[in-house]
């Protein structure tokens, strides 16, 4: 009995191990580009995704589920992409009854848009930048 419990663990440790390998693998990022002063840049390191370890706790390891989809350095965000955003972060955190409003492209560049009672008072006035997609609050 204890050899199967011992092997079943093992396994099921194995199983996980080549598991995460897979997905930290699962799409590349592109190479990047030469140095300003024409150096090249330095080789890829294979081995790198071995030597991850998680020790952030677990929002971080939900995260690597969205592992096959690489981030791009210039998002390029229009108001109807920071619309979805903002909608997607309501509902992902279970609120389906605030609504976002006022998506409006600022003078400084970035892109507004508040957080609204479905009676229509503001709760919240945000700004993201459409290039590196941060956000602030600004009310």
């Amino acid at each position: 009995m204890r050899k199967t419990i011992l092997t079943a663990a093992a396994a099921f440790v194995i199983g996980g191990i080549a598991t995460g390998a897979v997905l930290s693998q699962a799409q590349p990022a592109p190479p990047p580009a030469a140095e300003p002063d024409g150096a090249p840049p330095p080789p890829p390191r294979p081995w790198a995704g071995w030597l991850h370890h998680d020790h952030r706790g677990p929002d971080r390891a939900r995260l690597r589920n969205f592992a096959l989809v690489y981030r791009q350095a210039d998002r390029q965000l229009t108001p109807a992409d920071v619309q979805k955003i903002a909608e997607a972060f309501l509902l992902w955190n279970g609120n389906h009854t605030w609504k976002v409003t006022d998506v409006a492209a600022t003078s400084a560049g970035a892109i507004g848009f508040s957080l609204s009672t479905p009676e229509g008072s503001v709760v919240a006035k945000f700004t993201i930048d459409p290039h590196t997609a941060k956000l602030e609050r600004v009310g």
